[in-house]
């Protein structure tokens, strides 16, 4: 069994798994430098930066996902020790803005918040490089959302991490030209790698079968930057007796720029950690202490080291996803769906075969009857998930030379419900009334935009407004606003309900999806949310609450 979904104890295991993973390779990662002298520190820096990102999460009294993620975001970024650990500190910080509110989160929810830490390392810099760690954190969670997306399983994305950010890091060279120069891949994406790679050993509980690059023309190493002079980082912070509005961010980098290069800016209006090569440092810090307080002070002299060796990038977790009901020799289900993500539901939860077909596309009953008389079973159990499907299911249950029952399912998520309640070990009638009754007791809601102007149930209802339905399509709410129509609708589902799932499809991405999630978790604090991709045709959203 794959994991598919990590609680906030798992979150911290799994980064303590991989702090102990970039420690046990530091000196590969510091001996990857672009310039020929025994003083690269790309690695010590990461290490120093996460060491004190864990200090941090340990500390978390209850450790959900959200506070163990801003716990890590927090020391990274009090700890950050050069331009590697800035950035670093940067994709954690977009992270647990991504992971905000969860307790717990699956491979979506993953996915999800390494694009927004890829996102938020790259605003940091101020010219962001391709060939760095940058180029590694966004490589990974472009593979992470196309993983997660298939599978939504947390193992399987970071799997897919792991390996997406390793050839990325292998193709450093080709878009950096001093790294191909020097023989070398970029260190601080070598430095996200073994991140990743510690954190997979820790959910598999096993070595990932990923190969070792070593550390020359296959490893990737950053580059820090051009020219000379020192490098000055300190923490900034406001007066405490400022009015309130604290640091301007964007006015503080233009200041930044006129007094040197290489500059680095992160964090928010209430501390950031700066970082400035220039050959005048004392104008850089009076520069600071005219804005704010300054803390966690270093000056270093570049010229005495022929150049600091420091990146802007990271990467993220992949995977693929196994987990699934073993079928039973006597007893096979074969589902109707449509949608890349719910044939993966399907299949991953013990399907025999799975139908295309769904709304606008409904199978046919010789189709469905091919795929019962193609399964090696006494008795069949079948899934219409439409209601359009429904009659030519009980066709093929007259026709078929086995037994096949139908259990009448409005939708994916009803059939999903169904197929969680099966026991291989009961006969197909007990599996049938079981699946039944579960599918009935989940409430869905469909969501759709309007095509065309209408009144709906006495409802006037104009083109481009999104609708949501019922199992039914009954019309529950309509409005511009896709968030207050959703919203609405959740309000006329019974009370009682504490997980809400939302599958996501045509027209909807996962960033739009998450936003979702965030705005119903907002009004409904107490109930768990979690995202699955479906790639439905025709409705955005399908919700289903139990």
């Amino acid at each position: 069994m794959t994991r598919r979904s990590c609680d906030g104890s798992g979150l911290l295991a799994a980064f303590r798994a991989a702090v102990a993973n970039l420690e046990a390779h530091v000196t590969e990662i510091d001996g990857l430098n672009v310039y020929p002298v025994p003083d690269g520190d790309t690695g010590s820096n990461m290490l120093a930066t996460v060491r004190a990102a864990l200090q941090e999460a340990e500390k978390v009294v209850d450790p959900t996902a959200a506070r163990i993620a801003t716990a890590i975001s927090f020391g990274a970024l009090m700890g950050a020790r050069g331009n590697s650990g800035v950035i670093t500190s940067q994709i954690f910080r977009g992270m647990a803005e991504g992971f905000g509110g969860k307790r717990r989160f699956n491979g979506l929810d993953l996915a999800h918040a390494l694009r927004v830490g890829a996102e938020t390392a790259y605003a940091a810099v101020l010219k962001p490089v391709e060939g760095t760690i940058l180029t590694v954190v966004r490589d990974s969670a472009d593979a992470a959302i196309e993983e997660a997306e298939r599978t939504n399983d947390v193992e399987a994305v970071l799997a897919t991490v792991v390996d997406a950010a390793g050839r990325s890091v292998a193709r450093t060279p080709a878009l950096l030209p001093i790294l191909r120069e020097s023989g070398v891949v970029d260190a601080g994406g070598q430095g996200l790698l073994r991140l990743f790679q510690g954190a997979l050993r820790q959910v598999n509980r096993a070595a990932p079968a990923v190969a070792e690059v070593s550390a020359r023309a296959s490893t990737l190493v950053p580059k820090s930057d051009d020219g000379f002079g020192y490098e000055t980082m300190f923490l900034l912070q406001p007066h405490a007796h400022a009015n309130g509005t604290g640091l301007d961010i964007d006015a503080i980098r233009g200041g930044l720029l006129k007094l040197g290069e290489s500059v680095l800016v992160a964090g928010d209006t209430r501390a950031l950690k700066v970082h400035v090569h220039s050959e005048r440092p004392d104008q850089v810090l009076a520069f600071g202490l005219g804005l704010g307080t300054l803390s966690r002070i270093s000056v270093e002299n570049l010229d005495n080291q022929a150049r600091d060796q420091r990146e802007r990038r990271a990467a993220e977790f992949t995977g693929r996803q196994a987990a699934a009901v073993q079928e039973g020799t006597r007893l096979a289900v074969i589902a109707v769906t449509a949608g890349a993500g719910f044939v993966a539901c399907f299949e991953s939860f013990g399907c025999s075969a799975v139908v295309p077909g769904g709304q606008s596309s409904n199978p046919s009953t010789g189709e469905l009857l091919a795929a019962v008389e193609a399964t090696n079973t006494e008795s069949v159990l079948l899934l219409p998930n439409n209601p359009n499907v429904t009659l030519a299911a009980r066709q093929v249950a007259a026709l078929a030379k086995r037994e096949v029952l139908v259990i009448p399912t409005r939708n994916a998520a009803e059939g999903i419900a169904a197929l969680l309640a099966l026991d291989p070990a009961a006969d197909a009638k007990t599996n049938a009334a079981a699946m039944a009754e579960a599918a009935a007791e989940i409430q869905t809601l469909h969501v759709t935009d309007a095509v065309r102007d209408a009144r709906v149930g006495g409802r006037a209802v104009h083109r481009g407004q999104t609708i949501v339905l019922d199992p039914d399509d009954g019309l529950v709410a309509v409005d511009g606003d896709r968030t207050k129509a959703v919203l609405h609708g959740i309000e006329s589902l019974r009370p009682g309900f504490g997980l809400l799932t939302i599958y996501y499809g045509d027209g909807a991405d996962l960033a739009e999806a998450e936003g979702l999630s965030r705005a119903i978790a907002t009004k409904l604090p107490a109930i768990e949310i979690e995202l699955v991709h479906g790639g439905q045709p025709h409705y955005r959203y399908l919700l289903a609450a139990e």
